[in-house]
């Protein structure tokens, strides 16, 4: 089963400006907003390409959640980012979804259409986007290395490109067969789940290796129960953690010849997808990197 973005097919009918007077709005939706870079690097990227839109930031808490929906739609925002705790509450608040968005049961992207808000899960695109300046992830035999939310979106983002095998692997063997399961019968591709325990062997027939632990800021100098005499030259390992400075697993795999993908390189790729998806226009990517590492410091 190949799920197909509805964004990816009505985006097409989305004009830039309904007019000169009026100035395209996107929103952030999360409780509490802390330290998230959305609206410095999307404004940045705007002013770029001389894109008079603009992007807010909106603390909205969980009761208030499909008020702010109502208001986005009455509005005409464009559309904005989902963010916890509202990611999984505003899936059946919004007019519309992708079959990706249903499967992984949550949203964190929105675009607007005609009074319509349309949701989707771009979460896994990133990695996706970034492994293909590398290779093409079609017939690739991939592990990714834990079971939480963003894992799945990158499971669901691979067997979507034609990955030959899906392997994925938590310290909970429940939680790694939940994931398995969920892509198990809806893609022409082989899933099973591992238990990750320590001294994990990367065994000889994976062609890429993903650390899928979180898209936020982690303590990524933590040694990862992994053998690393199995990090092979020819294997491409990608670590999630937003800040590749700090990423023992990328640094290991490196030394050994590994192609390296980092999370941060990821995030990017994901919010071009993000910004494509609601101007039709390729952000500069470097820019955003850049504007990410100066608001979180890296």
């Amino acid at each position: 089963m190949e799920l197909t973005p509805i964004l990816t097919d009505v985006s097409g009918a989305i004009s830039l400006v309904s007019s000169p007077a009026v100035q395209p709005i996107l929103a952030l939706l999360t409780y509490p907003v802390g330290g998230n870079p959305m609206q410095y690097v999307f404004e940045k990227a705007f002013a770029h390409l001389n894109l008079d839109w603009r992007f807010l930031s909106l603390e909205v808490v969980p009761e208030g959640l499909a008020d702010a929906v109502r208001g986005m739609r009455a509005m005409g925002f464009r559309g904005g980012t989902v963010a916890d705790p509202h990611r999984r509450t505003v899936l059946p608040l919004l007019d519309s979804t992708t079959d990706t968005a249903a499967l992984l049961g949550n949203v964190n992207l929105v675009v607007g259409e005609e009074n319509r808000l349309l949701g989707d899960n771009t979460e896994g695109r990133g990695l996706v986007e970034s492994l293909r300046l590398m290779t093409d992830p079609a017939g690739k035999r991939c592990l990714i290395l834990d079971a939480g939310e963003l894992a799945v979106a990158v499971a669901v983002e691979l067997a979507s490109a034609g990955a030959a095998e899906v392997r994925i692997a938590d310290r909970s063997a429940e939680r790694a067969a939940a994931a398995a399961g969920l892509l198990s019968g809806k893609f022409p591709v082989v899933v099973s789940s591992l238990v990750w325990e320590g001294g994990f062997h990367v065994p000889e027939d994976i062609d890429v290796l993903i650390h899928a632990l979180s898209l936020e800021p982690h303590d990524a100098k933590t040694h990862l129960p992994v053998e690393m005499a199995s990090l092979r030259p020819e294997l491409i390992v990608a670590d999630l953690a937003v800040n590749p400075d700090e990423a023992w697993l990328l640094h290991e795999a490196a030394a050994r010849g590994c192609k390296t993908i980092d999370g941060l390189g990821a995030l990017v790729s994901q919010m071009a997808v993000d910004f494509r998806l609601w101007t039709l226009l390729d952000p500069d990517h470097q820019l955003m990197r850049e504007a990410v590492e100066e608001f979180l410091e890296l």
